[in-house]
Order: structure tokens, then sequence, then C-alpha cells
């Protein structure tokens, strides 16, 4: 690969955060300019450039923005930065591993993949109350013990020693990870949520009616030996207790204190006191004294406050919480203690809609002039990814005169991308050789259980517009989606209401409708992105090695790698769980009639004796048909990168070395691919031929390009600096 080093970067086209840099921006103005010079495609890549998810969130830093209406007394969330609202009333909320309802999401799909087990039968319930504000506080409880254990180390070390400035570093980034939950309200009210339920129901179990107020005693035994609990005295003197709690302890509380008030310039005692019963819950931080309707009021008011606010930030950060698990997603498919041809991905960070305009799409089409249209293919751009292209929402069923009982609202999706800003983008890259992954808005109606059931057919007649163009061949429509939560198990149980009973004691509700519950409505990842990758990783042949372990070229990418071909699908798989059973054989034969599309099976498979509980793929095509099937796609890939490798060996495609790199000479190009087309990753494989013919007259060099009988012409002119290539 000395020529071509990589053939699997990825161009995503999509607006990740609008406060940060993006193609255009940077690309700038490009009026009377071919092309761009190496110091602007350097700062493309620095800004733009990932090669892991942590380096995507780093650089992009997905937000969202959060304000109060003090009007409605309502938390209001917005993707982009409102302008006219001062810093100091805007909120930011950062969508990082450390996010709740990523973290959810992560770690359901990795458990998900971990059990190998299909949708109806796993438990969803049990990841999703990740979201409730008792495991919030659960996340809390460690990190105060961690807090806790640092702090001790740095109380026992003396004043100056090196180590304890080293020990001082680890408790301010602990600190300034505490203080992003005491210095919002927001991230405040699960702590204060379990801080009234843990001291109001201490002493019974969780929900239970308490017939009495607690009062708290030592056990002791009697001069008859009798055992008996006693009331401990009321007077206790504060200073006692604090014998009993250590001395490290209460120099954490005073720390903490001392930081909420330095960060809290109107703060109150009650959430002080709250922080600090929060990071160091000990007995001379606890108040005897409770008003327990008061308590039980704050309590409901602070939970219904919650949830409605919990609901409002996931159904408006849901579709950027998609695109984050889309890229988390492409990057999963490639092992990560694998090294050789990593992926890599380019984040527009812009929307199709917007590339697409008259005055941007110039932009896209210089920098790909740049890295595609030259012999350096450093940066060269092999792949892009479209995700949620619209379905279209005016084919919907049929309208309803009336409307009997409470359906879902007929309402069109804000966060879908166009049909027409697909093909205009589409026209571009067939130009630069770009394959497009695409793939339609989430949804109901693009998962595995829908295709199931309903086949696809419908998706082949969306895809209509998009065939027989001559960018076709660079289409490649992928499904179905994949399902993190289903639609209907997607209920998040927060927590009940409390109430106040006869004994003047607080217990948990009962009653239904006192049940705080919030629905995520489904949350899905396009199967672009989960294609992209997987195509992305068997380009490298430390991936194939791995997989196949002998018969690899080491040297030569996985360009002519057929994941359709024999046994290959249940040896190359993504790495997402399965979702269902399978398909029937009717729908299986009605996919493999027209070979339609890059689509994904959830199949009860083996190989050897190890059962396959991962996603594989069943068919891997473009929308390039004959009218009777649709085209694989690796001829794309391997076509392009013969034309790729010829236009750098012969300099352009000069007449005389043409022929040079197609002789018979064991140093010639041709000879070296055909000595390795016993390799599973071969340019030429078994079956495979190439030939070529000169038209001297015309100035164009023909290649007929064999793929197991089936043959793809390139037809490219000679002796030209600037040469143009025709596929047919």
């Amino acid at each position: 690969m000395s020529v071509i080093k990589q053939t699997n970067r990825t161009l995503l086209v999509e607006e990740i955060n609008p406060e940060k840099l993006d193609l255009l921006t940077i690309v700038g103005d490009v009026r009377g300019v071919d092309s761009l010079n190496d110091d602007k495609v350097r700062e493309i890549n620095e800004k733009l450039l990932v090669h892991n998810f942590d380096e995507f969130l780093d650089k992009f830093d997905p937000v969202v923005y959060s304000y109060f209406n003090a009007n409605n007394q309502k938390v209001a969330y917005t993707m982009n930065k409102p302008e006219g609202i001062p810093a100091d009333m805007l909120s930011e909320i950062h969508l990082n591993r450390q996010n709740d309802f990523l973290k959810m999401l992560m770690t359901l799909v990795e458990t998900k993949r971990s059990q190998g087990i299909i949708n109806v039968d796993f438990n969803f319930e049990k990841l999703t109350s990740l979201l409730s504000p008792k495991k919030v506080m659960d996340d809390i409880r460690q990190n105060r013990k961690e807090l806790q254990y640092v702090y001790g180390e740095y109380v026992k070390l003396e004043e100056g020693d090196p180590h304890k400035l080293d020990v001082a570093d680890k408790l301010n980034v602990m600190f300034e990870e505490a203080s992003n939950n005491y210095n919002n309200v927001m991230a405040m009210l699960p702590l204060a949520i379990e801080d009234i339920k843990t001291r109001l129901l201490l002493g019974t179990g969780e929900g239970e009616a308490s017939s009495e107020p607690l009062a708290l005693g030592v056990l002791s035994m009697d001069e008859s030996g009798e055992l008996k609990v006693l009331e401990a005295p009321k007077d206790t003197d504060q200073t006692a207790l604090a014998v009993v709690d250590d001395q490290v302890n209460t120099g954490l509380i005073a720390a903490i204190e001392e930081d909420y008030e330095a960060l809290n310039e109107e703060g109150n005692d009650y959430v002080k006191a709250l922080v600090a019963r929060t990071f160091c819950p000990l007995a001379s931080t606890m108040d005897s004294k409770v008003d327990t309707s008061k308590e039980v009021a704050n309590y409901n008011s602070y939970l219904e406050f919650y949830k409605e606010a919990k609901d409002d930030f996931v159904q408006t950060v849901k579709p950027l919480i998609e695109k984050i698990l889309g890229v988390w997603s492409y990057f999963e498919q490639y092992p990560k203690k694998i090294k050789g041809m990593k992926p890599t991905m380019l984040i527009a960070n812009v929307t199709p809609d917007l590339l697409t305009r008259s005055t941007s799409i110039t932009r896209l089409i210089a920098y790909l002039n740049t890295v595609n249209a030259k012999n350096d293919f450093t940066n060269t751009i092999w792949y892009s990814v479209v995700p949620s292209i619209s379905l279209d929402q005016n084919s919907k069923v049929k309208k309803l005169t009336r409307e009997r009982f409470k359906g879902n609202e007929d309402t069109e999706k804000q966060d879908v991308n166009s049909v027409e800003s697909l093909t205009r983008i589409l026209e571009v890259f067939k130009d630069y050789a770009v394959q497009c992954f695409f793939s339609y808005e989430s949804g109901e109606k693009t998962t595995f259980n829908y295709m199931a059931t309903e086949g696809i057919e419908s998706m082949e007649d969306r895809c209509s517009s998009l065939t027989g163009k001559e960018f076709s061949e660079y289409a490649i429509p992928c499904m179905p989606n994949f399902t993190v939560i289903p639609k209907d198990k997607s209920g998040v149980v927060l927590d009940s209401l409390m109430l106040v009973n006869e004994n003047d004691a607080a217990e948990l509700s009962k009653e239904r409708e006192d049940i705080m519950k919030l629905w995520i409505d489904g949350v899905y990842i396009g199967g672009a992105y989960v294609a992209a990758g997987l195509v992305a990783a068997y380009q490298s042949p430390e991936y194939l090695k791995q997989v196949f372990k002998k018969d690899i070229a080491d040297e030569t990418p996985g360009v002519r790698f057929d994941i359709e071909s024999g046994d290959h699908p249940l040896r190359v798989y993504t790495t997402m769980a399965k979702e269902i059973t399978g398909f029937t054989n009717n729908i299986k034969d009605q996919i493999n009639r027209k070979g339609f599309g890059f689509v994904f099976s959830s199949e009860n498979a083996l190989y050897g004796d190890n059962s396959i509980n991962n996603i594989m793929v069943y068919k891997a095509r473009s929308l390039m048909t004959d009218g009777t099937t649709y085209e694989p796609i690796y001829k794309t890939q391997v076509t392009t990168y013969i034309e790729r490798i010829m236009r750098h060996a012969t300099g352009d495609f000069k007449q005389e070395s043409i022929v040079k790199f197609f002789s018979s000479n064991p140093r010639s190009q041709k000879s070296q691919w055909l000595s390795e087309r016993e390799a599973v990753n071969a340019v030429i494989g078994v079956g495979d031929d190439i030939s070529y013919s000169i038209d001297e007259e015309n100035g164009f060099c023909g290649l007929d390009i064999t793929f197991n009988g089936d043959v793809k012409n390139l037809e490219v002119e000679i002796n030209r600096v600037n040469s143009t290539s025709r596929v047919m």
C-alpha cells in the first residue's frame, strides 16, 4: 500500500454542533479557485477529521442548551444556542460519556451485544431505569466514595511532599466534576428527590407505610439480660458526634461547603446542606428535625418538575443523540486492539440541505477536487454517510374523517434530510467516485420488525427516483435501521409520588396515576453508519487477517472483498446484537430476486461450532441495475481503485506507461495483482481478469474488468495532464 495507504476515509454529511467550525466555513470562498492549498487541507483535518469516538466528542462537543421560562415555570431546551439570552441564564448540557441519557443508551447496546438476546426477550426496563433519580444517586455514591478516599490520602500527606501536589490535582478534577451537580439546580433535582426519600422513608421498606415516625436508638442489655432498643438522647452534643465522624470527613464537609459557597453567590443553606449530605453523608450532617408535610410537598414538586423537564429534554435531544450513536457505531465496527488501516471520519458539520445550496456546493466540489482528483491519495474520501433521508410524510395512509381514539400525532419530522438534497450530493459524488451510504429516517417503519413483515418492496419503490441515473452506482441504500430501544418498550419509571398517612409519616403512593413515568418513544441508529463502518473496517488487511488468519495479501486493501460471497457473512459481521429471530423464506426470496440494497439480516446462524448472535450482511448492493439485479458495491470500488493506481503509475495515463502497466513482466502491476489472486483480498481474484485496448485515433484507453464472468468497462483519456475517465 505504498501508493494508496487508505481506502476507507468517510465523509459524514450531518450537523453535530452548529457552534463548531464546519467544512463550508473552513473552505470559504472558492470563486476562481480550482482546488485548495495544503494549509487549508491541513486545517480541515485538524478541525473536522476524527480517528475514534472520543476524539469526535472532544472536537465537536455535542451540546444542548437549556434556560428557564418564568412565565410558564418550565425549563426549555434547544439544539441551537439562543440569541438574546444572557450567558449566566443559559445552561449547556454536554452530550458526552458522562451524560446519563447517552450513557444509558450505550450501556444498553453493549449489554444486548454481550447477552445476544433479541428485542422481544430483552429486559429494556432494567436499563432504561438508569435515567431515574435513584440510579443517578447510585453513580454519585460511587463518586463520593472515590472522593472520600482521595481526600483521605491528601490529608495523610505532609505539607511540602511532592506527591501531595499530585493528589491535589486529582482532587481538583473530582471537585470540578462534583460541582457540575451542585452548581446546577436541574442536576440537583434527582439528588434532592433521593435525599428527601431517604430521610422520610428511613426505617421502612421502600414504599411501605410507616405506622409511626422514626426514633433513632441504641441496642442495650439490661441487668436481667433482656435486649432493648433505647431511644438516643435528643440533646446529644453535636461536638460529640463529630468524634464519631473522623476528622478527614469533617474536613471534606467543610471543603465541599466552601466550594459550593464560592460557586454560588446566591446559594442558600438548604441546598448547601443537601450538597453536604449528598457528597459526605455523616451523622453530624443529619438533621433529626424533619417537617414531614413540607418535605413531602417538596418531594412531589421536585419529582413532577423533573419528570416534565426530563421528558422535554429527551424529545429535544433525541435526533442529536441518534447521530452521536451513529458515529459511535461506525467506529465500533473496527476492533480497538487492531492497528493497521483504521477507519477515519471527516465530519462536515453541516446539513445536507445547506451543503447543496448553490453557494455551498461549489465549496464541496473544490474540496473533493483537491483530495480526490490528484495523485496524492492521503486525504481521499472513499465513502460518505447521509442518514435520515425523508420517507415523504405525504405518502401516509388515507386521512381519517375523524379520530375516534387518540393516536399518533401526524406531524412532519423536522430532523430529516430531503431526497432532493441527497440527489444533488450524489451528482457531485459520482464525479469523484465517492460511494454514498444512506439510510431513511428512524422510526417503526424502518426497523427489522417492519421489514420482517412488509418486505423491501416499499423501500425499492422509494429509491426508484435514484435508479437509472449516472450516479446510481454510488448510491447505497442501507436497511433496516437498528433499534436501540423499541417504541413500545421505551417507558422509564422515575418514581412514585409521596403522601403523608394518618400516622403523620411519609409513604410512597400505590396509585397507578401517581407513578411518574416518561416515554422515550424509541431510539434508533441509522443503517448507513453501521454499513459504512463495516465496509471501512474490512478495507484493512490487518482486520481481514484477524478474521481469516491466512490467505491475506499484507499490502492490499479489501477493495475486492465480497461480503456476500461464500462464508464471508458468517465471518465478517457487525458488532450489533440480533434483534429478531429472522426473515421468513418469502421475504428472503423477495430480497434474493432483486438483490436490492445493503440489507442486514438478524438470523440464527452457526459458523463451525460457534453461534452468531450479531447482525450480519445479507446483500451489499448499490442502485446500479441492469433491470434484473443490482450491482455489488465492491465492483465500483475495485474499478475506482484500479483507475487511481493506474493514473498514478502511468503518469496520468501516458500510452507507453499503460503498456508497461499491463505487460507480462513479473514486476508489472497486473502481474503483481495476478500473483495474489488466491488471497481473500486479491484485487484480481479467482475468476477475475483485466484487459485493455487503446484507441489511438480518438485518444482513449478502454479497460475490461471481469468479475466472475461479468464485465465492467472503464474508459480513460490518454496523454492528457487533466485526464478524464468514464465508467460504462
